[in-house]
């Protein structure tokens, strides 16, 4: 068997914590997975894992070959997808890392109907609510909003969201409707793990930008957790307003200062490395954004006021 076979399962283990989530993703049993990793230990003459009952990790051994193996693994795509490139094919293994909102209102559906004109594109999307290493996690591309992140790989702004600052009815009966920016003080902000407020927020009224202060109660790295905060009334937070339209529009939400634009939110395309950009990333951002576009204009384009700007500023596709 080849030895990046076995590389793979091995880090795919450590990757899921389990040998068994392994090998499901990898299409075999358990008993052959176990096998290859056994096979990878003897080549090396190492132990690299340690089973647990709560999963697998590495041993000392196994870091080091999981580092190398990541490299030698995203090397290995990179050279395969720069050989599609030549032959401008739309096939293959295809790797996408998203958001759990992007996945489920943009990128999810959108991937799924390109089955029909592309048959042989095999896509591989993880649902990740945290900044992947799209070099060391050995994927194609990544769909990411708010910051690029610590990553080896190529970043590259695409598009832009409209974001709100919203709570629940309740929450705002409670503690008072802010009508200034300066009024946020009372207010408790449940925040992204990713968002770097540095204390406050820049708001926009009629040309003119207002530092509002941020009171932080509440910090997590899952979204379903955050709106799940928000609606037990814990406190206010911002999101991008095609995720909690539906929810304004029922009374569920209710948008703060409505009369100020808070920032907004910045979405990147991000690869290994622009030598391996081909066909199949081409594809994938440009249906990406002719889909949020078309979610766009059918959720938001009616609460524009007159002579607004679009809330999505679409830069120009990979050409």
């Amino acid at each position: 068997m080849d030895r990046l076979t076995l590389l793979e399962t091995f880090a795919i283990a450590l990757d899921e914590g389990s040998i068994n989530r392994a090998a499901q993703r990898r299409g075999l049993t358990q008993s052959a997975a176990s096998q290859q990793i056994k096979s990878l230990e003897t080549l090396l003459g190492h132990a690299l894992m340690l089973r647990t009952p709560r999963g697998v990790r590495a041993t000392r051994a196994g870091e080091l070959v999981y580092a190398h193996a990541q490299n030698l693994l995203g090397g290995y795509d990179r050279l395969t997808a720069e050989l599609d490139a030549q032959s401008d094919q739309i096939s293959g293994r295809f790797k996408v890392s998203t958001s759990r909102f992007m996945a489920q209102a943009v990128l999810g559906p959108m991937l799924m109907d390109l089955d029909t004109p592309y048959p042989d594109l095999n896509i591989v999307m993880r649902i990740e609510d945290r900044l992947v290493d799209v070099v060391r996690e050995n994927y194609d591309l990544a769909i990411r909003t708010g910051s690029l992140g610590d990553t080896d790989g190529v970043g590259r702004k695409i598009a832009e969201l409209e974001t709100v600052l919203f709570a629940t009815p309740a929450y705002l009966d409670r503690v008072g409707r802010p009508s200034c920016p300066q009024d946020m003080q009372r207010l408790k902000y449940i925040q992204h793990h990713e968002d770097h407020t540095m204390g406050y927020f820049p708001l926009t009224r009629e040309g003119a930008t207002y530092q509002a202060p941020i009171r932080v109660g509440f910090t997590a790295d899952d979204t379903d957790l955050i709106m799940h905060a928000v609606t037990k009334g814990a406190g206010y937070s911002r999101a991008p307003r095609l995720l909690v339209q539906a929810a304004l529009t029922d009374g569920t939400y209710e948008k703060i200062l409505p009369g100020y634009t808070a920032p907004n939110k910045d979405i990147f395309a991000v690869y290994p490395s622009r030598h391996a950009l081909d066909r199949r990333h081409e594809v994938v951002i440009n249906g990406f954004l002719e889909r949020l576009r078309d979610s766009l204009q059918a959720d938001t384009s009616a609460l524009l006021p007159p002579g607004a700007r679009s809330p999505l500023d679409v830069l120009p596709a990979i050409s």
